[in-house]
């Protein structure tokens, strides 16, 4: 008897769809990763200053100012959403507790009263901020 030659068959999984997914979804996020910006929206004053640089990991503490008078910072539960002089005291603490020597930057809108801002200034103070800048659009 003639005994047959059986194949046997490869099994090898074809990865090439699961490449091209992959590079589809790198570029949608490579689009849309610029056009997400977190915080509200504060029409800047104009000042003559120069640009700080910050890297990822000491990103500056941002509060905001809306034109309403009300805070917002980059940290915390929810940007969008409006925080408490008791709430800013809490996170900024907390901040400062892992990372002192952390930045804390005020954005301002350009209509908001002069006092807001400066009593914004004075919670930073009391939670213990060391370091504190103003954000500004540049003059064109």
């Amino acid at each position: 008897m003639m005994q047959q030659k059986r194949r046997r068959l490869a099994h090898e999984i074809n990865v090439v769809p699961y490449i091209d997914v992959m590079l589809v979804l790198l570029v949608i996020f490579m689009i849309t990763a610029p056009l997400l910006t977190q915080g509200v929206e504060v029409d800047l004053p104009d000042a003559a200053a120069e640009t700080l640089d910050y890297d990822s990991e000491n990103e500056p503490v941002v509060l905001s100012v809306d034109a309403q008078g009300n805070y917002y910072l980059n940290r915390g539960e929810n940007p969008q959403e409006p925080v408490s002089d008791e709430d800013i005291h809490r996170i900024v603490v907390n901040i400062l507790k892992h990372k002192p020597d952390t930045s804390v930057v005020v954005e301002g809108d350009e209509q908001v009263p002069y006092a807001r801002v400066m009593y914004a200034m004075g919670l930073l103070q009391g939670a213990g901020v060391k370091t504190l800048g103003f954000a500004t659009e540049s003059p064109e």
